[in-house]
């Protein structure tokens, strides 16, 4: 290695001045060229990929506090259902549908329980109520007070006729659906 050296310091040396100054312009670019290369390149590219990734988790976490404010909008509905559900009277969908009638001065001409699907976390139960010779007003008042009862009432079909033999007159037939939760 010693001997590399002294061989180095004897050439330069041996140049001129000129070339002195061209070996030593050219070392120095030599130089630069691998400072740059060696350590403000890769420091320039580790500040533009860390300016990347911040721009890039900008943008997922609006996509996300997007997917969120949809998410609050389309659960808030769901969680009102859920709340009269759980929170709402229970109890015998007959009965409640008997006082609601009564409420409304309605007679029942008939009352029968349908199927409906299993469901893992409510029991549906589903009753086909048939009304005869009903004012348009009785009616009216009736559905209204069903659909606005504390119990989850939804009423699910409906079908209106007008009676032959007087006009003026009703005859209605529709589903009710009750939802009550499972218990484990």
């Amino acid at each position: 290695m010693k001997g590399l050296w002294n061989r180095i310091t004897d050439a330069w040396t041996e140049f001129s001045t000129r070339e002195r100054a061209l070996v030593g312009g050219a070392g120095a670019a030599l130089a630069a060229a691998i400072f740059y290369l060696a350590i403000i390149g890769p420091a320039l590219d580790l500040a533009a990929g860390a300016r990347q990734r911040a721009v890039s988790a900008e943008e997922q976490l609006r996509a996300v506090q997007a997917l969120r404010a949809r998410y609050d909008r389309i659960d808030a509905p769901l969680r009102q259902v859920r709340d009269r559900i759980t929170g709402g009277a229970q109890g015998e969908i007959f009965t409640t549908l008997e006082a609601l009638a009564r409420e409304s001065a309605v007679k029942v001409a008939s009352m029968e329980p349908r199927t409906s699907p299993a469901s893992d976390a409510y029991e549906e139960t589903k009753v086909q109520v048939v009304l005869k010779s009903q004012t348009l007003a009785q009616v009216v008042n009736y559905l209204h007070r069903i659909e606005s009862a504390t119990h989850l009432l939804s009423i699910k079909t409906l079908r209106i006729r007008t009676r032959a033999d007087k006009p003026e007159l009703l005859d209605v037939t529709f589903t009710v659906s009750s939802f009550e939760p499972i218990k484990s």
